[in-house]
Formats: C-alpha cells, structure tokens, sequence
C-alpha cells in the first residue's frame, strides 16, 4: 500500500474523488494539472509522463512526475525523478530535501545525509532540522549493522499483490485491512489516488498446524461500499471500533486540512472531501450489529480514526487531526465512565506526539504503547516506537530498530500472548510501496553480559575521566523476578551475568557513600555477540557533589527540550527515584555569544524547562531547583571578543546536576 494513501484512509489523510477519472489518450497539461489538484496521482503520473515524451523535458513536468511518485510512496522512482528535478538551475530547495528522504527509504544514507546538510546550507532557518535528519541517517546506518534478535517472514496465504495492513489478534485468528479487488465492481470502488480498491477487513482462521486459511471478507455489516478496517476489540471479544470514511462535499470546507501534505483545497461541486470515523459494533447471535458512531466523530471539523483499546478495555486510543494538538496528526485517549460512555478526548502528550504525524496506535498485552511516527527520529518511512505508561504519562520512548523496522514504512504492530512475537505491516522489498503483513518473533540467543561500574572524575575544560568503583554490591533482576542474582564489582569494577538476548533486566547497583543507581538493559546477543557491554556510573552522595550527565542540547536560541534529550533526563528522574531522599540544582550555562543578559535569561528557561519535565515524570518540585548561569562559568578562555570554534564554545553549553542535600 503506498504510504501517501495508508494516511488518507487509516493515519488521516484526506483523499479528494473527482467525478472525471478518465485520461484522455490525447491529454493537455491542464488535464494533467486537474487531476494532480484532486489528488488523483496514479491517473496523473501516466497524464505528465505523456507529455513529456512529446516535448524537451522542463523543470514543471519533471516536478510534477517526481511528485506524482512520492505521493504513490515509490521510493526508488522518486529518488530518481527528484535527483532529475535537481539538474535545473532554479529547482526549489525542498526538492533536496524529497530527494534525501527518498534516498533514506532506499538505504542510500550516505547520498540522503550529503542532501540533508545541503538542504540545511540552502534554507538557514532549517538548518535544525537538516542536521538532525543528517545524524539519523548515522543511527540508521549502525541500527542496520547491529539488528535486534527478531527473526521476520511473511504468513502463508494472508498477503496478496495489493496492500495488506493493520492486523489483529481476535480469537486465536487475524482480522487484518486490505485493498484487495472486493465484490464484483471494480470501476465504482477504485481510488483515484492509488488506482486500487478501497480497503475492507478481512478475516483469517488460524488453523491447527498454526498456519492460516485463506482470508474472507469480514462480517457484512462491517464493510460498507467505501474504506473499512484498522479494528481493536474488546478484552472479551464482544465490541469491536474500527475506522470508516465519511465523505464531506467540497463546497462546505475552505481548506483541506490533509495531515500528510498539508497541501490547500479549492472546493467546487465535484469534489469531496474523506474524513475518518470511528464506529463500534457488537456481536450478536446474528453476526455483528449495525455499527454505530463514535461520540466524538466530527468529520465536517477532522478525522478521528486507528482505534486501539488498552488490555483492560478501559481506555481507548486513537489518532485525530483535530485542532490544538501538537502536530499534524495526534494520538489522543478517552477512558470509559459510568453507564459505557467515553470521556473526552485528551492528548497522549508530547513524549508521544511530534509537530509531524503519529498513527497507527496499540497496546501490547503487557500495557506498553506501540505507534508509528515520522515525527520521531526513525530509519527512513514510518518505524515503530514503544513507550511506557499510560494515558499522558509516557517514559522510555524508544525505536525498535532493525530489523522490526526498516528504512522503509513500518507500523501495525500487534503481539500475541506470549509478548515475544506477532505481526507488523512493512513495505520493505516493494518497488511499488505496497504493504505486506509480516509474523515476527524473538529469537533468545544466549550471552554474557560485561558490566563495569565507574566514577566519573571531572578534568579540565568539561571532561571527566572514569575511575573504576570496585565492592559494588550488584542485584540483577529478570523481567517479573522479585529475587535477585547477587554479585560484587571486581578490583577493575567489573561483573559478569548469563543473559539471554532480548530479554529485559534491571540492575541495581549500590555502595556506601554513593548514590543507587538503577537501569534496565534489554540485551542483543547472536552472530558474532557472546559479550554485551554496560557501563554503570556511580556518583557520590555528598553535598555540592556534580552528577554528571551527557549534554543536554537546546536548538539555537530555544529552550524547549529536544526529544534527544529526554532519555539522559529520565537518567536523572531514575536517580531521584532510587534515591527519595536528595534535593537537586539544575544548571544551565551559555557560551559567550549574546550579551550576558540574554544568556542569563536564555539559561534560566532551559534550566526551568528541564526541570518541568522532571516534575512532569513525577518528582516532587520541592526536590528541584532550576538555576541558570549564563555565560558566568566559562570552562575555557571563549569570551566576549575571543574568536573561537563551535566545538570551543559548545564545551560551554551544558547542563549540570549539584546535591543541594542528602
């Protein structure tokens, strides 16, 4: 399925029909243009590419057919069309930026970083955001060269040569989402987007042997004429919510407010606007019954659509374009009250959510968030991200990496009881970007994990060397073990476990006159891996004692937390969990640029910026003092008039952590 089209019925993207979705064997450019202003892609690719062939090759044509293939979600083409774009002298700096991300999807991560950085040189005040996607394609590159221990492969008999998506567990089987050929009409049910049918859910019976009967249209109250699927289901199986489109008319909205592009909608009286919905259904003797609307459906305002119940069946997530969110497509909640109805729509918040899009939400067994964002730092499409908590309190987001992800679109993961395996949906392999389900599993190598418990000692201008800690006491603990394992740090600080790869452990390390010092590790063991690494630091507890963290960085002339800095925050928020007793000071220092009442004041919000997150995870306030210093503690002679590099005057910019009291 391609990735333009997964929004537009089921990550909220707003598909536009046309009453004309005929070409011409003899078309004109504003033919061509007509369909590509209705979105109808796969119809105006073949439109521009006749054109072209009558005529020298201009920068407009060759756009539009770049443009064409992107929306299509075909990566290798765009790459190609786009690089084309990019030989005309007056091609606008964006299509550096499309061409780099079809070049991520395509693993070409050296070409897409050289376009990234060229791209920020181009357009200065992207220039963040430029050199972000530029170290992303590093990660990517060592995420592919490191995969996690999961073993992937497609089901017999459940995909088909058309897009296959967002599969559930239901009573042992598969309902899943599809736009395979449906029923006997072809021309009426056919996007003019995509050229293919619109979705239904489909149904595959698990049999003995643990293969899968070939799939069968849902219940026919489910699928009605337009898109059907993305379905959850209630813990006893007894309601199911899913997503439908509703179709607006054009003439009643002045924008198309499409999450994906963006793009602007001028209405006329052919046109309509497709807006999700959620409906619920129950069963019944009879099959399933009448679906009815979800309370909070709004299609004549913004979708709501990608259902997902959590394992208790009390609260309900699902993503929405609606106002006052964070980005251009939300994961939002609302939790059952008194007599069955839902409350109102909350924001999940923004560890989770992004000013790009998530979708694609579900709750593992174990209560954990699974989505898909492009919003998040990822490998080239959408990847899949987990999260811990509940509702709007979200700790330890993270990218599930290689290979459950991939450098292309990733997303619809859904887990069976064991919490090890399941299925996701990628594109991965697929010229033309259409979707496949994939059966994932665990595979749990055994290997020794190589602890080693270091003091930081600070040095001169910011660095700090490490002091081996040796008669650490060590308690590890397997995942929902209450006894530890017991050892003691070596004369080197060193400790060895057996572990088993993929498996999550905590490990509590603890000494006199030091503060505990928790983390959990889910080791990655096969191949050529028998030892994984960890590294615990210990700092003393003592007043005015330093915690020493890794950098926390701020975009230039900003205050906002970066979503690359809250794992080193949520290092800290452990630290005071472990240890209940101590109170803090944050500390935020400049470098010189700026007068030195600017970088006070500039100081003063990141450091009270940290420390509102801090509260936000839970810590008391009372436990935290924010406190900046500006440019007042230089760790080197970069001050005002002294010519210096950015590596000089970034030494200066950090965060530092002080024990007010034990």
């Amino acid at each position: 399925m391609k990735f333009k089209f997964k929004f537009i019925v089921f990550a909220l993207i707003l598909l536009a029909l046309a009453s004309k979705p005929v070409i011409a064997q003899k078309i004109t450019l504003k033919e061509a243009d007509a369909l590509f202003k209705r979105f109808q892609y796969a119809l105006a690719l073949p439109a521009y590419q006749q054109l072209l062939k009558n005529q020298k090759p201009t920068l407009y044509l060759t756009r539009q057919i770049a443009e064409c293939y992107r929306q299509l979600n075909q990566a290798k083409e765009t790459e190609i069309w786009y690089n084309r774009v990019l030989q005309f002298p007056d091609a606008a700096p964006e299509a550096l930026k499309y061409a780099a991300d079809a070049a991520r999807k395509n693993s070409h991560y050296e070409k897409a970083k050289q376009q990234y950085l060229q791209y920020g040189q181009r357009v200065p005040d992207q220039a963040g955001l430029a050199n972000q996607l530029a170290a992303i394609c590093d990660s990517a590159q060592l995420w592919l060269a490191q995969p996690q221990p999961y073993e992937l492969q497609k089901p017999k008999g459940i995909n088909s040569t058309n897009a296959d998506f967002s599969p559930v567990i239901f009573q042992n089987n598969l309902v899943f989402t599809s736009d395979r050929p449906f029923g006997t009409s072809k021309k009426k049910n056919t996007s003019g987007w995509t050229g293919k049918p619109f979705p239904k859910l489909y149904l595959s019976i698990k049999k003995n042997d643990g293969q899968y009967e070939a799939p069968v249209p849902f219940d026919k109250n489910i699928n009605n004429k337009y898109h059907n699927g993305s379905a959850t289901f209630s813990p006893d199986s007894q309601t199911m919510y899913f997503t439908r489109i509703d179709q607006q008319k054009g003439g009643a909205v002045k924008t198309n407010t499409d999450p994906f592009s963006w793009v602007k909608f001028e209405a006329n009286e052919d046109t309509y606007i497709n807006r999700l919905e959620i409906f619920v259904s129950r069963k019944t003797n009879q099959g399933w019954s009448e679906p009815e609307p979800f309370p909070y459906n709004n299609p004549e305002v913004y979708s709501v659509g990608h259902p997902a119940l959590s394992p208790d069946g009390e609260t309900l997530y699902f993503v929405s374009d609606m106002p006052g969110g964070f980005g251009q497509t939300d994961i939002y909640y609302c939790t059952r009250q008194a007599g069955n109805r839902w409350s109102k729509p909350v924001n999940a918040g923004k560890v989770i959510n992004t000013s790009g899009k998530e979708s694609f939400p579900v709750v593992s067994p174990t209560g954990k968030l699974y989505f898909a964002s492009e919003g998040h730092p990822g490998m080239g499409g959408l990847d899949i991200f987990e999260a811990e908590g509940a509702k709007a309190n979200w700790k330890n987001l993270k990218n599930l990496k290689f290979p459950l992800n991939s450098p292309a679109d990733d997303f619809g993961i859904t887990f069976d009881e064991t919490s090890e395996g399941g299925f996701l949906v990628s594109n991965r392999n697929s010229a033309e970007g259409t979707d496949d389900i994939y059966a994932f599993k665990l595979v749990q190598t055994r290997c020794t994990l190589a602890g080693k418990v270091v003091e930081h000692i600070p040095g001169t201008k910011g660095t700090f060397t490490d002091k081996p800690v040796t008669q650490v006491l060590i308690r590890f603990y397997a995942a929902g073990d209450t006894t530890a394992l017991t050892t003691y740090s070596d004369a080197q600080g060193n400790f060895t476990f057996p572990v088993k790869s993929g498996a999550t452990y905590t490990i509590k390390a603890s000494k006199q006159g030091y503060l505990l010092n928790s983390t959990e590790i889910t080791p990655t063991c096969g191949g050529e891996v028998e030892v994984f690494p960890v590294s615990i630091v210990l700092n003393r507890n003592a007043l005015n004692n330093t915690i020493v963290l890794e950098n926390i960085y701020y975009d230039f002339d900003k205050f906002d937390i970066r979503p690359e800095a809250m794992p080193e925050l949520d290092k800290l928020v452990r630290i005071l969990q472990d240890n209940p007793t101590i109170r803090i000071e944050l500390g935020s220092h400049t470098d010189s640029r700026q007068t030195a009442a600017y970088n006070q004041r500039l100081s003063q919000l990141r450091a009270e910026a940290a420390v509102n997150y801090i509260i936000s995870r839970g810590i008391a306030p009372e436990r935290l003092i924010a406190k900046g210093y500006g440019e007042t503690q230089l760790l080197n002679d970069c001050k005002d008039g002294v010519t210096c590099s950015e590596l000089e005057h970034q030494i200066n910019r950090r965060t530092v952590v002080r024990i007010l009291s034990q």
